[in-house]
Formats: C-alpha cells, sequence, structure tokens
C-alpha cells in the first residue's frame, strides 16, 4: 500500500539574506531548545560562482541514492544543489526525513527557499527508519522556488521488485506554467515492466504541450522501452539520442546513462552532469529556454 504525503514552504531569498537567515536561526534554536533539528546552520562555503537565488530556467534531476551511507550526506547533497540552485529539483530513492533535512540545509545555511511534495512514497522502515509502527516514507520528491499546484502521484500498474510509480505537479520554469513530471522505473533486467511503465507515463505526459519529465529510467537512450518517450519528447542532453550512435553523457558509478530530463516545449541552452560523493548516481542539470 502507498502513502503519500504533501507539504510546501514560501519563496526564494538571495545570497545577501543568507546571514540574516543564519542569525535568526540560531535565534530560534536558543528560543525552541532541543527540539529543533540538529543541523548546524552555519553558512557553508560555496563556488564563487554561486547563483544568489534560484535560477528560473534551471532544472535537476538526481537519484540521491538510499541505502548509501556518508556521514554528512544531507548537508552535503544540499551543498550540491545550491552549488547550481535550480528551479526545480527532482529527487528519487528519497526518504522524507532526509528531504526535509535537505530543505532545511537549503533554506537555512544558503537562503534557499523550496516548496515541497513527495510522491509516491512507501512506507519504508528498512530504508528510512522511524518505528515499526510508522516507518519513513521513501519515493520521489519535487522541490521547486514556485509554488505547486494539482500534485498528482500514480502507482504503475506493475512496479517490478519494488512498487514505483510518478508523480506530476504544475508549476513554473522560465516564467512559464509548466507540468513537471518525476519517475522511477523498475530495476536493471526488468525491461518488460519497464515498458509498461513509460506507456503509462508517457500516456499521461502527453496531455501537455509544455511538459518537463525528470527521473531514474533504469535503461540507456536506445533500449525498446525508451522509445515511447523519445517518439514525444528530447532529452536535454542534445548529443544524445535513441539511436545509440550519438554521444551520451553517464549519469551512473557504472557510467551508463539512466538519468533523463525529458523535454516538450522547451529546449535545453545548457547540460551538465556533475559527479558527486553523495550517490551512485550523478547530478544532472539543465538550463532551458521556452520553444
Amino acid at each position: 500500500m502507498s502513502v503519500w504525503i504533501y507539504g510546501e514552504e514560501p519563496r526564494v531569498a538571495g545570497r545577501g539574506a543568507r546571514w540574516l537567515a543564519g542569525t535568526l536561526v540560531v535565534a530560534c534554536l536558543l528560543l525552541a531548545g532541543p527540539s529543533v533539528s540538529n543541523i548546524a546552520y552555519t553558512a557553508g562555503p560555496l563556488p564563487a560562482d554561486a547563483p544568489e537565488a534560484a535560477v528560473p530556467g534551471r532544472v535537476m534531476t538526481w537519484n540521491i541514492c538510499n541505502p548509501c551511507e556518508a556521514s554528512g550526506r544531507n548537508g552535503g547533497r544540499a551543498a550540491e544543489i545550491a552549488a547550481y540552485a535550480p528551479q526545480v529539483i527532482g529527487l528519487q530513492e528519497a526518504c522524507v526525513g532526509d528531504v526535509e533535512r535537505i530543505r532545511d540545509h537549503l533554506r537555512y545555511r544558503y537562503g534557499l527557499v523550496y516548496h515541497v511534495e513527495y510522491g509516491p512514497v512507501l512506507p519504508s522502515w528498512s530504508r528510512c527508519g522511524g518505528v515499526p509502527w510508522s516507518p519513513g516514507g521513501f519515493g520521489q520528491a519535487i522541490l521547486s522556488a514556485a509554488p505547486m499546484t494539482d500534485p498528482v502521484t500514480v502507482e504503475y500498474p506493475h512496479g517490478g521488485s519494488e512498487d514505483r510509480g510518478y508523480m506530476a505537479v504544475t508549476t513554473l520554469v522560465d516564467g512559464l506554467r509548466v507540468r513537471v513530471f518525476n519517475t522511477h522505473l523498475a530495476q536493471r533486467r526488468q525491461e518488460s515492466v519497464r515498458a509498461e511503465q513509460t506507456g503509462v507515463l508517457a500516456e499521461a505526459v502527453a496531455r501537455y504541450d509544455r511538459a518537463i519529465v525528470l527521473g531514474d529510467f533504469n535503461a540507456v537512450p536506445e533500449a525498446p522501452e525508451l522509445a515511447v518517450m523519445w517518439d514525444m519528447a528530447r532529452d536535454a542532453d542534445r548529443p544524445c539520442g535513441p539511436s545509440g550512435t550519438g554521444v551520451c553523457e553517464p549519469t551512473t558509478d557504472w557510467r551508463s546513462k539512466f538519468d533523463y530530463i525529458f523535454l516538450r516545449g522547451f529546449d535545453p541552452v545548457d547540460h551538465r552532469v556533475r559527479l558527486t560523493p553523495w550517490s551512485d548516481h550523478d547530478l544532472v542539470q539543465a538550463d532551458l529556454r521556452r520553444t
């Protein structure tokens, strides 16, 4: 049985507000005592060219890996995100508690405030901890600098070895209202299951002239199960395509491309894959412009 949880936070602050935010949080910590999250809210270093606020046309997808144990992983993940400050972020293999801590780091360390939607989410004590009768939620999440509306979660009829699905919201990218999808398909060596899943996803995406599909598809670009996606969208990695002859930048530790930013109604201006120690998937981001 799937459990879906939603929440959100308002507005985005620039870098100039980051020191003020840190001061306010210290005051809150003194007032609230030990019940407040135990994050160290001192502003951490960012690259010199890090954006001061969320970049309006920038989107990101990242399978943050669970289980991937590393000390300070949520602070490290937040720092990776803050270095690019995308307007929209799709996370996969995400525990609700981890996403909440990443969002707190982004807000109180870097002054980047995101709304958040969760789903589909599975109760998973083994992955996310919690007490046996109330396990932590596990699945996907979307963070957006702009408010999100009309959230939906859909569980695929067949998930393969683990229940899988997609979530979708409406938000702003480059000042335009756009439907954003986030998915995680069945694991490798489950091609027939993924083919069914992409059919369900593509039918939903096709209803929108302007859409962005983020996610871990667990399939290389020339895989037959991705054909339905290539028929209706292009990837933000311009040279990459379904023929197998293009140069597709790998996005995983085993140097395969599994992570995509499929576009309808947008053109990619820039595309980057950033290797990171915090996951077995690389962080993938793209700057977009309207067509």
